[in-house]
């Protein structure tokens, strides 16, 4: 059982990036995804989320207008879509998958019951 991320990379500011994360060893069928990600010197901060079994989405206030969540069609790969990048973006990204099994807060990282490796996304010109 295991999240792999991956896409990370440098960019210049107004750039973009698409990261994935992929799931072995499971089905993410009815769990839902989630981005995290923890910038140097700062706490860990949710970035969005999709929940697979309806494909509702969220997003933090950060990511919102920039940033879209997306699943693949087997729903195996969340994606995040990465647009007009900022040096503030500048993080590891974590994916991270909770089994839906009731309500749930996206945004706090003890919900989730898997975690990628995290992927480095650096924004600098």
């Amino acid at each position: 059982v295991q999240l792999q991320a991956s896409g990370g990379g440098s960019v210049q500011p107004g750039g973009t990036l698409r990261l994935s994360c992929t799931a072995s060893g499971f089905s993410l069928g009815d769990y839902a995804v989630a981005w995290f990600r923890r910038a140097p010197g700062k706490e860990r901060e949710e970035v969005s989320c999709i929940s697979n079994s309806d494909g509702s989405t969220e997003y933090a206030d950060s990511a919102k207008g920039r940033f879209t969540i997306s699943s693949a069609n087997d729903k195996n790969t969340v994606y995040l879509q990465m647009n007009s990048l900022k040096p503030e973006d500048t993080a590891v990204y974590y994916c991270a998958a909770h089994e839906r099994t009731g309500p749930f807060y996206w945004g706090l990282a003890v919900e989730y019951d898997y975690w990628g490796q995290g992927t480095l996304v650096t924004v600098s010109s």
